[in-house]
């Protein structure tokens, strides 16, 4: 596997256990549907069970340049929007829908590790 591709598992992992210490229920991971390379991070319902969230997460060893969620594009705000019509559709979903941005700045053997989660970061809707 590629190092950018173990640090970006690495990131979602983190994340995934971020949100579940914050009361998230974990429904998917690495969600994608058919033949498409569209997928999400992460996908999984708020502490109070009225929302669905769509998690991007976006992970960096440093944020010298830019900070990793700026990374998340109108290409691929539009590709998640798809991917989650479809999540929405195939699993009959009828509670709210929110789409989250997740920044990580670090590595697993970082002292110190940055997260920024930015909860409704986008409407795929408007883009």
């Amino acid at each position: 596997m590629a190092e950018h591709n173990v640090l970006g598992s690495w990131g979602e992992d983190y994340v995934t256990e971020y949100l579940q210490k914050q009361g998230y229920i974990i429904l998917e991971r690495d969600w994608r549907y058919g033949r498409c390379k569209v997928d999400v991070d992460i996908i999984c319902k708020t502490p109070d069970r009225h929302t669905v969230v769509f998690v991007e997460v976006k992970t960096r060893t440093t944020d010298d340049i830019t900070d990793p969620e700026d990374a998340v594009d109108m290409r691929k705000i539009r590709h998640l929007g798809r991917a989650a019509n479809q999540y929405v559709t195939m699993n009959d979903i009828v509670e709210q829908l929110r789409f989250d941005i997740v920044g990580v700045v670090g590595h697993k053997d970082s002292a110190e590790i940055q997260i920024n989660h930015i909860e409704d970061a986008f409407n795929p809707l408007l883009v």
